[in-house]
């Protein structure tokens, strides 16, 4: 059996993973630095903590489920009293990115971050279609960078990306400077930015008289067909008229020199800022 030492088990992500390791064939043994998250732990999932000694003495694999503000100084302390050829695996591409972990040539590094379930999928359950974050019931996929280690710990990598995120439909391999682009690029800087103003426009209708409800549901609607089309999910074209709103909308929208957030130093910069 592989065993998995699972840090900041009590915390919201570490909870959302410990249920979901519980049912694999993973043996995790569970470390929460805070009462208040073992409490937690103890009354979500029933499962009880162990020490640091404990929980490292022979595991094969460290996740670190905490913050990316305490990354750096959680791997410091762990990282020294690890075996070689330990994997850990770390849930977010920031910390790695920014070179926050210690420096140790015999043990292996995994990054691994959930897709999230698509807006367009196919999930035919109540749960699947409520599960907007992912490793409850909806499909999603992952992608997985190895960082640094063996070729042959890859493998190993996803079976514990595909266990944490579960029920996972596709599995990406990509390097860490590309999950750096997905996230926070891609994910966060466009994506989180341009929802936002999306969200200030319809209250801007709605500042100026029509109703919240219609106002949302005309919005969600319109990016439902419009994102389908877009997005290849149907095939498709705007009308002359959208085509043309698109080509004076976006010089009002967008600077011209908007793509320079996925330039090296402005991903370095946004993920010194995160860290």
């Amino acid at each position: 059996m592989t065993t998995v030492a699972l840090f900041g088990a009590g915390g919201k992500m570490g909870v959302r993973l410990s249920k979901n390791l519980a049912n694999s064939d993973f043996t995790t043994r569970h470390v929460e630095v805070s009462e208040a998250g073992r409490q937690r732990l103890k009354a979500e999932t029933g499962l009880d903590c162990v020490e640091t000694e404990q929980a490292l003495d022979g595991a094969d694999v460290v996740v670190l489920a905490v913050p990316d503000t305490v990354i750096g100084k959680v791997a410091a302390t762990l990282v020294p009293q690890l075996a070689p050829g330990t994997m850990v695996v770390i849930l977010d591409a920031a910390a790695p990115f920014a070179g926050h972990l210690p420096k140790r040539s015999d043990i292996t590094y995994f990054v691994t971050h959930p897709c999230h379930p698509p807006i367009f999928n196919n999930e035919t359950t109540e749960a699947g279609r409520k599960d907007y974050f992912g490793g409850i019931a909806a499909q999603q996929g992952v992608v997985n960078a190895l960082m640094q280690g063996p070729e042959d710990h890859y493998d190993l990598g996803e079976r514990v990306a595909r266990a944490i995120y579960a029920p996972v439909a596709r599995s990406y391999r990509v390097t860490v400077e590309q999950m750096a682009l997905l996230e926070p690029g891609l994910s966060e800087t466009v994506c989180a930015s341009l929802l936002a103003v999306m969200r200030e426009a319809m209250d801007e209708v709605v500042a100026q008289g029509v109703s919240y409800d219609c106002a949302r549901d005309f919005l969600l609607g319109h990016m439902n067909i419009l994102g389908a089309v877009i997005f290849d999910e149907i095939e498709g074209q705007f009308s002359d008229a959208c085509n043309k709103a698109i080509e004076f909308g976006k010089p009002m929208l967008m600077r011209d020199d908007w793509k320079r957030v996925f330039e090296p130093a402005e991903i370095a910069a946004s993920i010194e800022r995160i860290t």
